[in-house]
This record gives C-alpha cells, sequence and structure tokens, in this order.
C-alpha cells in the first residue's frame, strides 16, 4: 500500500501554491498517498499571530521572499489583490467577519481530496490566484481551472453547499496541531513535520532512508 502523506496546506499561502508542483512530483517518483489537508489561513484562524498592524514586518517579508521564491523555481507568483481569498483591510490589517471566498475555496479542496483530485485542484486553482489573473471569481476562470484537475465545479458546489466540510476542515488543523506546527504548507510523514515548500528534498531524503519504494527507472 502507499505510505501515506498529508499536506496541510490554504488558499491564500503563496508558499502552499509553490509547493504543489512538487508535491505531483513526489506522487509520481514514490509509492506514496498525498493526501491535501485543507486549513483555513491564519488571518483566519488567529489573526493576531501574524497580522498585526504595528508591525508589518511578517507579512511584508513573506510578500517579498515569496515572490522571489516563485522568481528562482520559475513559478512566478503575484500577491492577489483582485480579489484577495481573505477580505482584509491593509490599513489596519483587520479582517472582515464576512468571508465569500476563503471558506468556499477551502471546502471545495476538501471535496476534491475526497474524490481523489485535492493535489490537482490545488495545483491548478493556486495557479489562477497567484498567477496575476485579475477576477479569478468571475465568468468561467475558477470553473476551468477546476476542470483542469479533472472536476466538475457545479458538482463540487453542490457537494459543498450542506456537507461537513468545515468540520474536516477543523478537523485538519487540530490534526496540524497535533503533528507540533502551525503554518503551511506543512508535510507529515509518520508524524514527523516538513515545514515549507522548501523542505521537499529534505522529505524525499526521509522517504529515501525509510526505504519507500520508488517510482523512478
Amino acid at each position: 500500500m502507499p505510505e501515506p502523506i498529508d499536506v496541510f496546506w490554504s488558499f491564500r499561502s503563496p508558499y502552499s501554491r509553490l509547493v504543489t508542483p512538487d508535491l505531483l512530483a513526489l506522487r509520481q517518483d514514490y509509492d506514496v498517498d498525498v493526501q491535501l489537508r485543507v486549513v483555513l489561513p491564519l488571518a483566519v484562524r488567529n489573526p493576531g499571530a501574524l497580522f498585526d498592524s504595528t508591525n508589518r514586518k511578517p507579512p511584508l517579508y513573506i510578500a517579498m521572499d515569496s515572490i522571489r521564491r516563485g522568481a528562482m523555481l520559475g513559478r512566478p507568483v503575484v500577491l492577489p489583490a483582485d480579489p484577495d481569498p481573505i477580505v482584509q483591510d491593509f490599513r489596519t490589517m483587520a479582517v472582515a467577519e464576512e468571508q465569500p471566498y476563503i471558506y468556499r475555496l477551502s471546502k471545495l479542496g476538501v471535496e476534491a481530496n475526497r474524490r481523489g483530485r485535492g493535489i490537482e485542484l490545488a495545483d491548478r486553482v493556486a495557479e489562477l490566484i497567484f498567477g496575476g489573473t485579475k477576477g479569478w471569481d468571475k465568468g468561467d476562470l475558477l470553473k476551468d481551472a477546476v476542470a483542469q484537475a479533472g472536476l466538475h465545479l457545479t458538482e463540487l458546489d453542490a457537494a459543498i453547499a450542506d456537507g461537513d466540510h468545515l468540520a474536516e476542515i477543523a478537523r485538519n488543523q487540530e490534526a496540524l496541531d497535533a503533528a507540533g506546527h502551525w503554518g503551511v504548507p506543512t508535510m507529515v510523514f509518520r508524524g514527523e513535520p516538513f515545514f515549507g515548500q522548501d523542505r521537499i528534498e529534505t522529505l524525499r531524503w526521509r522517504l529515501d532512508h525509510a526505504g519507500i519504494a520508488t517510482r523512478r527507472d
């Protein structure tokens, strides 16, 4: 049986966007079952932990570094603003109570994972959101991105309308806490967390030392 790897992931995280091609390659190279465990962004879960109007250094650094990292990897990152997945006032760093985008996106990710296409949907939708597309929520843009992942947006929306997806997202957050981390993306293999897009090679090293079968030639 493939070895399970849980990936804790957020639709607002540029680093989560950057890791998805690596996750697809990881699944192709190793006998692993990569599961997308969507969590809500820190801005919603615990806004005071990172977004403080008196200290703008953390968000400014994340913005600069993720753009730099994307350029280095050949995966350009354009921070979304039209719309941002999180409705937030960047003058005060206040997060709005009404969040029309992130809850839908997160529940779509949960449903896609239930259908065995979680990483694919995360990859396609994150590239849309962070690819500089204005109005990514308008027209058929999101529908087309979901279709590229082998799924149908209308079917997913129907499934999440009255489902228990928020409860699963809450359980994912509890599992991330139990694994010993708080950030995304975090990959967990046999209870060991690997935080950050730049820890993929460390995870590969661990898989090799654990004797996980490879699918490489």
